[in-house]
């Protein structure tokens, strides 16, 4: 399209071209939509252009995903919960081979489940293990459910080659000339097709603003959404060559890639007042990222139990290992309260800013990986919210805060790791009873194997200061 103004001459040549690419073949389509500009505009071409079909040839079915971390913004997910039902509900009434989806993260790869859980730190830069886990993977399982039914899938996106150079390159090194399908890079036996990949920005609104939505009437609340936040939207992730959706983007509330939140800054100041304290907390883990921090809320040992270091232009610098379980209990608090303090001032007075399902996983963890012997959460929990959840009876729950500090006291007398005598108690618990104990003895190796250094022996080998990540 270059700079020039769309014409309905061109609007009708693309809507004809996504009618014979979706007539060539048998394949079903997966869109991604987000609610944003770029993939409101492929839905609504889309929809149009099989309008234009005769309803006997409007055979082949057409799956809209929309992919939830279940830590978006709240104020979009409502838009796009909104959304997805006038969605649904027209395609119905117009017997459209439409069908709307939400995906969201299996409960082991939840934000809040890998934080306070597993005490991954807030990502950043060079460790966006979100990524992967929260977006990537819930997509990609719901395109393999399809291909296995199907065979082969098609794939449209709202990418467009004038994004960055990169994305274009990115398109262009991945399609052979003067196709309209590509392989995908990653994911066997699906292709990808991205019907406005020529358009620039002022496309997609000109547009936008001239064709009303066949769902919803005119396009109107995409406008209002992106001007109080002063943002792009956050496209559906199904490779790694899809950049951070933080700062200027709509995303997850809980992104710490960047320094600013721009966009939920924004929504603020653009009357949303009740979102500050999930911006506070969320400043507040991006202040965990400061070297100095470090060696007061994280482990100097690594998830596998070792001490690993790394040359810092000559200096020998510890690499820090997952939050500290104390420092996670701080997390949950603070998060806990958020989510009161966001019933009580925001539009939904029942709204989860973590789930119980998330809750219910994390206590499981700290039982049984993390020797959380008083099984703290529940209590946490009612102080925080002065609510009572109905909790799953577990066998290493109720152990209790008096025989962990026996057990210190004791491993202190004998000049030994607490935590070591600790694994190796919950590994014999973990086989008490078997009939079979297989496998007892390679946990009692790796426990052993692990490095029980304190962390004023691990920092003197380095030159005692906070190291950063790998």
């Amino acid at each position: 399209m270059n700079e020039e103004r769309i014409t309905g001459e061109r609007i009708q040549a693309l809507l004809q071209k996504i009618r014979e690419v979706y007539l060539s073949d048998g394949r079903p389509w997966v869109i991604g939509y987000s609610g944003g500009k770029d993939s409101s505009c492929v839905l609504q071409l889309t929809w149009y252009a099989l309008r234009g079909l005769p309803e006997e040839q409007r055979t082949k079915p057409i799956y809209v995903i929309t992919s939830d971390t279940l830590v978006e913004t709240p104020a979009v997910v409502n838009q796009l919960v909104e959304t997805l039902k006038q969605i649904g509900d027209k395609a119905t009434a117009e017997k459209m081979p439409i069908s709307v989806h939400k995906v969201i993260p299996a409960i082991r790869d939840t934000f809040w489940v890998n934080m306070i859980g597993r005490g991954l730190p807030a990502p950043y830069t060079n460790f966006r293990w979100c990524t992967d886990r929260m977006k990537i993977a819930p997509t990609t399982t719901f395109i393999k459910s399809k291909i296995a039914e199907y065979g082969e899938v098609v794939i449209l996106l709202g990418s467009r080659r004038s994004e960055s150079s990169s994305r274009g390159q990115v398109m262009a090194n991945r399609r052979d000339k003067g196709a309209y399908l590509s392989w995908h890079n990653d994911i066997a036996n699906a292709l990808v097709f991205t019907p406005i990949e020529d358009w620039h920005t002022n496309d997609v609104w000109e547009y936008l603003m001239a064709v009303p939505s066949p769902w919803a009437g005119r396009n109107d609340a995409i406008v209002t959404m992106y001007r109080n936040a002063q943002a792009g939207e956050c496209p559906l992730v199904i490779d790694k060559s899809t950049p951070s959706c933080g700062g200027g983007r709509f995303g997850c509330w809980t992104c710490t890639v960047v320094q600013k939140d721009r966009s939920m800054e924004a929504m603020i100041e653009n009357g949303e007042d009740w979102m500050q304290p999930m911006l506070d907390l969320r400043d507040w883990l991006t202040e965990t990222q400061i070297p100095e921090n470090k060696p007061k809320i994280r482990d100097h040992r690594r998830r596998n139990g070792r001490v690993e270091y790394f040359d810092a232009g000559g200096e020998k610098r510890i690499v820090w290992g997952p939050y500290k379980l104390e420092f996670r209990k701080e997390i949950l608090r603070r998060l806990l309260r958020t989510q009161m303090t966001v019933r009580e001032t925001g539009p939904d007075p029942e709204v989860h800013l973590i789930r119980p399902e998330e809750l219910h996983k994390i206590r499981q963890l700290w039982l049984h990986d993390e020797g959380d012997w008083e099984d703290e959460l529940p209590a946490i929990y009612e102080e925080e919210t002065k609510e009572v959840m109905d909790w799953l009876v577990d066998d290493h729950a109720g152990v209790g805060g008096v025989e962990k500090q026996l057990l210190e006291d004791v491993a202190k007398k004998s000049d030994l790791p607490a935590n070591l005598i600790r694994e190796l108690l919950d590994v014999e618990r973990n086989h008490a009873g078997m009939s079979r104990r297989s496998g007892i003895y390679d946990q009692i190796d790796k426990i052993f194997n692990k490095d029980w250094r304190d962390l004023e022996d691990a920092l003197s080998e380095t030159v005692n200061q906070p190291g950063i990540d790998s």
